[in-house]
C-alpha cells in the first residue's frame, strides 16, 4: 500500500502547538506501520462528498484527515475536531480530466462567496497592457486552455469572471498549478505546462501531483518530512525546479531569481541528484560563509538521512574552509593574514612614502584591485581594468600606489602569511594541473558573493566539464563582492542561465513592497540579465508595516507589541526573526524582545535556534534564512546606509556601490519574512524607508 503525505497536511501540522504536533507525528507513524491496528480510532466521514475521507483520533480534540483506498493512504489535513471535519467536507481528491494529475479540489458549492481581504492589492500587470479596472482577465482564453492549466471544471466560471481585484482570493481556492498559471497569464507571462499524463500513468506520478503529494517509503522518510513541516518546500519540488535540477548542461550553469524563489532548494536537490546519478562521483556543495554552510549541511542531511552512501560522497563546506583544506593537500599548510593584520601592514607601508590617499582608498585599492586580481608586478597593475574604480589616476599616482602595495606584499611574505585570495590562486593553479579534480561536481549557493579568486578556484575544479559547475544566486542580494566578469575567468554561463519566477516563501504584499528597494532589472558585467518584474508570489498576506517613531522608547514599545500580536496569532518563537544593521543597535533590539517577554538567541555559526527562542542578529546574518514573522528595526538615518561607509568614500563610483549594497542588505533582511514584516526606525529615519512605504 502506498503511504503518502500532502502539502496541505504539512501546512496544517505547522499551525498546531508543539505538544499537538508530537501527538500527530506519533499517530502518523502508527498509521504507516500498521493502519489496521486495533488501537487506531478511524471514523468514516459520512457528510463528506468524497466517501474515501476518514478521520483519525489524535487526542481528545485533534483529528487527522485521511484519504484511504484499497491501494493507498494519504495524510491530507490535521486540525481541531470541527475545523478538520469542515475541511474534509469541502474537499475531494480527483484526477484532473485534462492533465491527468491528482488534485485535492475544494468543492465549489461549499464556497458561498469569494470575498476580497482588506490587504489584497491589485496585481501589477507588467508585460501585458493593463486592462480597464474590474474587466475579466481571462475572457480571451478558451476552456481547453484553462483546463490545460489544471483549473478544475467546476471552478471554470469563477476563473472566467476573475478580475484584478478577485484573482488573488480566487487562487486561494484553486490547486497550486492552476493558481500559478493564472497569475503568470495575468502578469503577461506564458505558463510552463507539464505534458498530460497517459491513461495508464498513476495520477500521483504526474509532475504537478509530485509537488503536492509525496510517497513515504519508510518511517525514517516520514519522520524527516514531519520534523520540519514549515520547510515542506525543500521536499516538494515545482516542475520548473525539477527540470533545472535534472537537466544536463554542457558547461557552467546558473539558476537565478529573487528572494524566496527557491534557488537554494534547487542547489540542494541538484547536489543530491548528481550524487545519485553518478555513484562513483564526489560532489561538493559550497557557499560563501560558515553559517550558511552549516544550514545547507543540515538540509542535505534531511534529504538523504536514509541514504548514508550518498552522504559519504556529498560534502558541504564553506568555500574558505574547502579552499584551505585543498591548499594544504596540494600546496602545503597555510597561514591566512586577518584583515586587521593587513590593515596594520598597509598603514606601515603607506607611512614610508609621501602621499595624499585616504586610509579607506588605500584599503579598497588593495582589496578590490591588487589582492583581488593577485597582481604581482607594476606592469600588471598599470594595465588592469579597474572595474568599478572610476577615480582617474595619473601614471605617477599609480606608481606611488603600487610602491605602497608592493611594500605590503613584501611584509606579508616576510611574516610568512598570505591572503585568502592568494590561497585560492595557489590552490587553483595546482588543481588545474592535476589529472583528477578533488570533486567531480561543484554546486555553489549564494554565488553572487563569490570573489574573483574563489571563482578561479571553482573554475579549476570544473575544468569546463559537462555538469561540473552549477551556481545559484541573486544579483539583488550581492552584499560582499564588487562586480566582475565571470566570462573573463573562464566561467561563461550565457545560454545556460535560467531564472526562477515563482516565489514560494514570501507573500505577494511583502514581495511587491521590498522589490521597491531594487532596480527591476539587474545586469551583470557579462550582460546576463535578472528581470525581477516577472516574479510572482503564490500566496497572499498582510501588507508589511513600516513605522517611524519619535523616540527609541516608542520604537521599543511598538516592536514589542507587534511581536506579542504575532505570538497571539500562533506564530512560534522560533519562527520570529529580528534584525538590525550592526551590533550598535543591539541594546534597542534586546529591550524590545525583553518587553515582549520573548527569549532569544543570536544568529551565529550554529544551525538552528531553540523552539522556545526567537532569533536575532545583524542583517548580514539573515542570508539564507526564513521566518514567518520578521522585524527589521533601528532603520535610522546614518544607520542604513551606514554613515561610516558613506564618510569613508572618496570616489563617486564607490559611493554608488555603498548605496547599492546597503539597499541590497536591507532587501535581504526584509525578504526573510514569509507572512508578516515590520520595519521600524526613529526620526530622522533612513531614506530607504520612503521606498518601502
Amino acid at each position: 500500500m502506498d503511504f503518502r503525505i500532502a502539502d496541505t497536511f504539512t501546512d496544517s501540522l505547522a499551525r498546531l502547538t508543539g505538544d499537538e504536533q508530537k501527538a500527530v507525528k506519533t499517530t502518523a507513524f502508527d498509521l504507516q506501520l500498521n493502519p489496521a491496528s486495533p488501537g487506531m480510532q478511524l471514523h468514516k466521514l459520512d457528510k463528506a462528498k468524497d466517501k474515501r475521507f476518514w478521520s483519525v483520533r489524535v487526542n481528545a480534540d485533534v483529528r487527522l484527515i485521511l484519504h484511504r483506498t484499497e491501494t493507498s493512504m494519504l495524510l491530507c489535513y490535521v486540525d481541531h475536531h470541527d475545523k478538520a471535519y469542515t475541511w474534509a467536507e469541502r474537499r475531494k481528491l480527483e484526477t484532473h480530466p485534462t492533465t491527468g494529475a491528482a488534485q485535492l479540489v475544494e468543492i465549489r458549492e461549499t464556497v458561498k462567496e469569494i470575498t476580497v481581504p482588506k490587504y489584497v492589492e491589485q496585481i501589477e500587470i507588467t508585460k501585458a497592457k493593463k486592462p480597464k479596472p474590474l474587466l475579466p482577465l481571462f475572457a480571451e482564453l478558451d476552456e481547453a486552455e484553462l483546463l490545460s492549466y489544471g483549473v478544475p471544471a467546476e471552478w471554470m466560471a469563477d476563473v472566467r469572471a476573475a478580475t484584478e481585484e478577485t484573482l488573488f482570493p480566487l487562487c486561494e481556492h484553486l490547486p497550486k498549478e492552476a493558481a500559478e498559471a493564472l497569475l503568470e497569464v495575468a502578469t503577461g507571462g506564458t505558463p510552463v505546462i507539464a505534458s498530460p499524463a497517459k491513461p495508464d500513468v498513476n495520477p500521483f506520478d504526474h509532475p504537478d501531483a509530485q509537488r503536492r503529494f509525496r510517497v513515504m517509503t519508510n518511517v525514517e522518510e516520514l519522520q524527516r518530512a514531519l520534523d520540519y513541516p514549515w520547510e515542506q518546500w525543500t521536499i516538494f519540488l515545482h516542475p520548473a525546479q525539477r527540470e533545472l535540477v535534472e537537466r544536463d548542461y554542457n558547461g557552467p550553469a546558473r539558476v537565478a531569481g529573487s528572494a524566496g524563489t527557491g534557488k537554494t532548494i534547487v542547489a540542494l536537490h541538484r547536489a543530491v541528484h548528481l550524487a545519485k546519478q553518478n555513484p562513483d562521483a564526489r560532489v561538493l556543495l559550497t557557499t560563501f560563509s560558515e553559517p550558511l554552510a552549516n544550514l545547507l549541511r543540515t538540509r542535505v542531511n534531511r534529504l538523504i538521512s536514509n541514504e548514508p552512501r550518498i552522504a559519504e560522497r556529498l560534502e558541504v563546506h564553506a568555500i574558505t574552509a574547502i579552499g584551505q583544506r585543498l591548499h594544504e593537500i596540494h600546496v602545503g599548510k597555510v597561514r591566512i593574514a586577518s584583515d586587521a593584520v593587513i590593515r596594520k601592514l598597509l598603514a606601515e607601508a603607506a607611512s614610508q612614502v609621501k602621499h595624499q590617499f585616504t586610509e579607506h582608498f588605500l584599503w579598497t585599492e588593495w582589496s578590490q584591485v591588487v589582492d583581488a586580481w593577485q597582481l604581482e608586478s607594476w606592469e600588471a597593475y598599470r594595465d588592469v581594468v579597474r572595474l568599478g574604480r572610476k577615480r582617474r589616476l595619473s601614471e605617477s599616482q599609480r606608481e606611488l600606489l603600487w610602491s605602497i602595495c608592493e611594500r605590503l606584499r613584501q611584509s606579508l611574505k616576510k611574516d610568512g602569511v598570505i591572503t585568502q585570495s592568494a590561497m585560492f590562486r595557489a590552490a587553483a593553479e595546482k588543481i588545474r594541473g592535476s589529472k583528477r579534480p578533488p570533486f567531480d561536481f561543484v554546486v555553489v549557493d549564494e554565488a553572487q558573493d563569490i570573489s574573483i579568486q574563489e571563482l578561479r578556484f571553482l573554475a579549476a575544479m570544473g575544468n569546463d566539464r559537462p555538469n561540473s559547475l552549477f551556481f545559484a544566486g541573486d544579483l539583488g542580494q550581492r552584499i560582499f563582492q564588487q562586480p566582475f566578469s565571470w566570462k573573463s575567468l573562464g566561467v561563461d554561463i550565457r545560454g545556460r542561465s535560467r531564472t526562477l519566477r515563482i516565489n514560494y516563501r514570501t507573500s505577494h504584499q511583502i514581495r511587491i513592497q521590498t522589490e521597491r528597494l531594487l532596480s527591476p532589472e539587474i545586469t551583470d558585467v557579462d550582460g546576463n540579465v535578472d528581470d525581477r518584474r516577472e516574479t510572482i508570489s503564490v500566496f497572499n498576506g498582510p501588507k508589511p508595516a513600516v513605522r517611524i517613531f519619535a523616540s527609541e522608547v516608542e520604537e521599543i514599545v511598538g516592536v514589542s507589541e507587534w511581536i506579542r500580536e504575532q505570538l497571539e496569532q500562533g506564530v512560534q518563537p522560533s519562527e520570529i526573526g529580528v534584525f538590525v544593521r550592526s551590533p550598535a543597535q543591539y541594546e534597542r533590539l534586546h529591550a524590545a524582545l525583553n518587553r515582549a517577554g520573548l527569549k532569544s538567541s543570536e544568529l551565529t555559526d550554529r544551525v538552528e535556534s531553540l523552539r522556545s527562542h526567537a532569533s536575532y542578529g545583524v542583517m548580514h546574518r539573515a542570508k539564507g534564512l526564513e521566518f514567518r514573522a520578521v522585524v527589521v528595526m533601528a532603520c535610522d538615518d546614518e544607520v542604513i546606509p551606514l554613515q561610516e561607509r558613506v564618510e569613508a568614500v572618496t570616489d563617486d563610483s564607490d559611493l554608488a556601490e555603498v548605496y547599492d549594497t546597503e539597499r541590497q542588505l536591507l532587501y535581504v533582511a526584509c525578504t526573510r519574512a514569509r507572512d508578516n514584516l515590520f520595519v521600524t526606525g526613529v526620526e530622522p529615519a533612513s531614506e530607504f524607508l520612503e521606498d518601502l512605504k
